[in-house]
């Protein structure tokens, strides 16, 4: 059978905040721009706390060297259910990765206490999908109709003309996010074998731009630019932050 893939989403939070909403998000919830990781009257415009985080970045030969290594090391994940730190979906449908990365932030952290509406389609996917392992988690995401339908209108809503679906999009997307159990901070990207520890425990106080976790974000754009001479060119930060 084909791969199933859908058209890319523009890396606007304005949209996905919009198919956060088609999905039965809960309207207390939105995505904003992240413009700085260091400038503090910046920082102090984004509403805290932060309760996940969206990185979008250019898919450069070094970019991909970075996670082509990372998953040398790794094994595939088998978590499942409520004994996993971390709720990660295994991605199965191509050019879906700011999806992946939008149900991430939705699934983990304080944001699935108020992520979704009773019976909403969000609300019916993560009950179906959660206690399933990562294959089964896949394939009631690539099943979902409602899920197909939101993500295509929300790709129509950009301000360029988005691409047909079966080309590849140079750009990723990947969350960030906090368990809710431990503390810790993951990359639960749906591309990989698995969600990353990033060796951060954060306190029950701390969001996902407090000091230590903007140090890790900074490590992890230099590492992501190596090579690309000036790093701040094609990436991009939201987010998800409740009203």
């Amino acid at each position: 059978m084909a791969r199933k893939q859908f058209v890319p989403l523009e890396s606007d939070p304005l949209i996905f905040t919009s198919l956060l909403h088609k999905l039965g998000g809960s309207d207390k919830l939105s995505l904003v721009d992240v413009l700085s990781l260091d400038d503090p009257d910046l920082l102090a415009f984004i509403p805290r706390p932060v309760l996940g985080l969206i990185f979008i970045f250019p898919g450069t030969e070094a970019a991909l060297a970075n996670i082509a290594a990372q998953e040398s090391k790794s094994a595939p994940y088998t978590g499942a259910g409520e004994a996993e730190d971390i709720v990660w979906f295994r991605q199965t449908i191509g050019n879906a990765c700011g999806l992946y990365a939008l149900l991430h932030v939705a699934a983990n952290g304080t944001a699935r206490e108020i992520a979704m509406e009773p019976d909403s389609t969000l609300d019916r996917l993560f009950h179906e999908a959660i206690p399933l392992d990562p294959e089964g988690r896949a394939r009631v995401l690539e099943s979902s109709t409602e899920l197909e339908a939101a993500h295509s209108a929300s790709a129509q809503q950009g301000q360029s003309t988005p691409p047909p679906a079966d080309v590849e999009t140079p750009f990723h997307y990947i969350a960030f996010s906090k368990s809710y159990k431990s503390g810790h901070m993951y990359e639960p990207a749906g591309y990989v074998k698995g969600p990353r520890d990033l060796g951060l425990v954060c306190g029950h106080d701390e969001d996902l731009l407090s000091d230590n976790a903007r140090k890790v974000l900074k490590e992890y754009v230099e590492r992501e630019g190596e090579g690309m001479g000036d790093i701040s060119w094609g990436f991009n930060l939201m987010a998800l932050v409740s009203n």
